[in-house]
């Protein structure tokens, strides 16, 4: 990621989130990609056998030989663990391509992988069909193999690419525009805006991912962590990647902010590919967990990166934890404690609502006095992102007790604390931009396991 950009998103998980006239909304493509909460990576090239976290753009292609490939096994791992896309590294830094484009021989059609003739993408674009989850793609625009890198010639070389990624392999989901780039690259003015509209126009219902927008930007930190205050919405003069700073968060746009929504992305294991040494390293279910509550949990989208060995498989430490990650967190929101009389709140809909004014409490009735440590509470961001501070309080047969005080929502915001038994909580808006439009609210008793 781009680290001079990191202070920029960090102010826009941070801002006070105030507009003038319309409040921003979602697009459909946007709202339909934060319902999902957990997608996944799979990074996988060249350096899952030279042992690097970024390849040199030098490595014979000869060295590339996944003998057990099995993208069904990647696929249902990642459907059991719950996650909803599988995006994978279909070219990173180096230039080497999973599928064997007809603009390079640095392509896995020159490996020694089923003789030439494999096209990981394409596998694995057809096991997630076969299992029901989506697909995405990751091109890196840093190329360090390709000879017209730093040229414009460059820009045609990419759009080519991206063109095979969007037209061969059915409906891309998620397309990721990474901004790393090493300090010693060539300097490179990447046409994201043709990029951009090439994705609109061939995959319209894909959202894209870059350090800044168009549609998901980065979270500002590869550990996991959304900010505890994190609005959806961000002033975004609307330059791509490369530009100045000032681009990226101009509170003073006369345009006013964008709705571009924070991805969480982070590694299952300490490096984003396979290393062997890592292999007793691997997060455990319950840091898993953690993340989910960091990251989904404060209006994010978490993004798991689980790379394939060098066989081509799952480590099975690694599908182990993401399996035991879903059950801990089925079981922890299995059953939601808000009694039925409150049932626009509880149905799962995010577009039944109930409007609450700021300074107005709602108090929500258990079913019955519970024991619980854990809330949950939604927006419906069909109507924008509004709150932006909170209380919530439960009744201890006397009066009422404060039990968290936070400041944004959006999709969802988290919250856990100590057990504390009751028959009913309360809910306090403090500060909002207008009317807030609640969509669920969750009361629960964590998994033991968590």
């Amino acid at each position: 990621m781009k680290k001079y950009i990191l202070p920029l998103l960090l102010a826009a998980c941070t801002a006070q989130g105030q507009v003038s006239g319309t409040l921003p909304k979602p697009s459909a493509r946007q709202l339909a990609w934060q319902q999902l909460e957990t997608t996944a990576f799979l990074h996988f090239t060249v350096n899952t056998y030279t042992d690097k976290e970024w390849g040199e753009g030098d490595e014979s292609p000869s060295i590339f030989n996944p003998t057990k490939l099995d993208a069904m096994q990647w696929a249902k791992a990642l459907k059991a663990g719950g996650f909803k896309i599988a995006i994978i590294t279909a070219k990173h830094h180096d230039g080497f391509c999973l599928w064997p484009s007809k603009y390079t021989e640095h392509s896995v059609k020159n490996s020694p992988y089923k003789n030439g003739k494999g096209d990981i993408v394409k596998e694995l674009s057809e096991a997630c069909k076969a299992v029901g989850i989506k697909f995405g793609v990751y091109l890196s625009p840093w190329d360090r193999h390709e000879k017209t890198y730093g040229t414009d010639a460059y820009n045609t070389y990419y759009k080519n690419q991206l063109r095979e990624l969007l037209t061969n392999y059915g409906e891309i989901a998620e397309v990721w525009f990474d901004g790393a780039k090493g300090e010693n690259a060539k300097n490179m003015e990447y046409d994201f805006q043709g990029y951009w509209k090439m994705v609109r126009e061939l995959q319209p219902k894909a959202v894209m991912f870059s350090d800044a927008g168009p549609d998901v930007r980065w979270v500002g930190n590869e550990k996991g962590n959304a900010g505890e205050t994190c609005w959806s919405t961000i002033n975004n003069a609307g330059q791509a990647p490369g530009k100045a700073d000032e681009h990226y968060l101009n509170t003073g746009d006369e345009k006013g902010p964008d709705w571009i929504p924070a991805e969480t992305d982070v590694s299952i294991r300490p490096g984003w590919f396979w290393h062997e040494k890592e292999n007793t390293k691997v997060r455990t279910p319950q840091n898993l967990v953690n993340l989910y509550y960091q990251s989904v949990g404060r209006n994010s989208l978490l993004l798991l990166n689980i790379p394939p060995n060098r066989e081509g498989l799952l480590e099975t430490t690694d599908v182990n934890a993401i399996k035991k990650f879903r059950e801990i967190l089925n079981e922890t929101f299995a059953h939601n404690l808000v009694s039925k009389k409150h049932k626009f709140l509880i149905d799962k809909k995010l577009s039944s609502s109930k409007v609450i004014d700021v300074n107005q409490s709602l108090i929500l009735q258990l079913e019955g006095e519970k024991e619980f440590d854990r809330i949950s509470i939604q927006e419906n961001i069909a109507e924008g992102q509004r709150i932006k501070s909170f209380l919530v309080e439960y009744w201890d047969g006397k009066t009422w007790q404060k039990l968290a005080e936070s400041t944004t929502v959006g999709h969802k915001r988290l919250l856990r604390f100590p057990t504390v038994k009751s028959t009913q909580v309360r809910l306090t808006i403090k500060d909002a931009l207008a009317k807030v439009y609640l969509a669920e609210f969750g009361v629960y008793k964590a998994s033991a396991q968590e």
